[in-house]
């Protein structure tokens, strides 16, 4: 019997070298800032950044008291009712009934935030439709094409942040390279 111990102190080992940690910050692991709750700013009196906005729009939502009193619904076109405006920023109310729609269009110069206060709207976009049911929020920048529609049988509100203030609405053909700018008051 062989009784020689073995010890791995006394054998040379190849060196060990210690992988890099990798540290994902919340917005990593989450992949969106809206899922982040904790990351969003409270809202300011006058908002100045993205997740100050965000705050903003959800702070009117939660206060129906603010916009549920105004809200109508036209059978022949999209209602809207601007509800604040502030250095740099507007706030709107639309309401939806089934079938109305925005055309493709973008926002010009302006970003924007579309919160869906009650009912449920499709946005179609560059990544296709989604569903947006009460509660879900879009962020976008300028430039940014989508089209709004309520594809539901029953009516739809939704508010809209936009910074800075919406000038324009250019409205897109099948062909986004062909924009006919349209007034901003046939905003989304």
């Amino acid at each position: 019997m062989n009784s020689t111990p073995q010890t791995s102190a006394l054998r040379p080992s190849a060196p060990r070298t210690a992988a890099p940690a990798v540290v994902e910050s919340d917005l990593q692991i989450a992949g969106d800032i809206l899922s982040v709750p904790h990351l969003l700013q409270p809202a300011r009196e006058h908002p100045a950044t993205v997740a100050e906005f965000v705050g903003l729009a959800r702070s009117v939502a939660a206060d129906r008291t603010q916009w549920e009193h105004l809200v109508r619904y036209d059978a022949t076109t999209r209602w809207y009712h601007r509800l604040r405006t502030g250095p740099g920023y507007e706030v709107w109310l639309l309401s939806w009934v089934p079938g109305q729609g925005s055309g493709l269009h973008d926002h010009g110069d302006s970003s924007g935030i579309l919160t869906v206060l009650e009912g449920e709207l499709t946005e179609h976009g560059p990544r296709g439709p989604l569903t947006l049911a009460a509660g879900a929020q879009r962020v976008f920048a300028p430039g940014y094409a989508h089209e709004v529609v309520n594809d539901t049988l029953d009516g739809a509100v939704s508010l809209h942040v936009y910074f800075p203030g919406l000038t324009e609405m250019p409205m897109h053909s099948c062909s986004p390279a062909r924009p006919e700018a349209r007034p901003a008051s046939l905003s989304v």
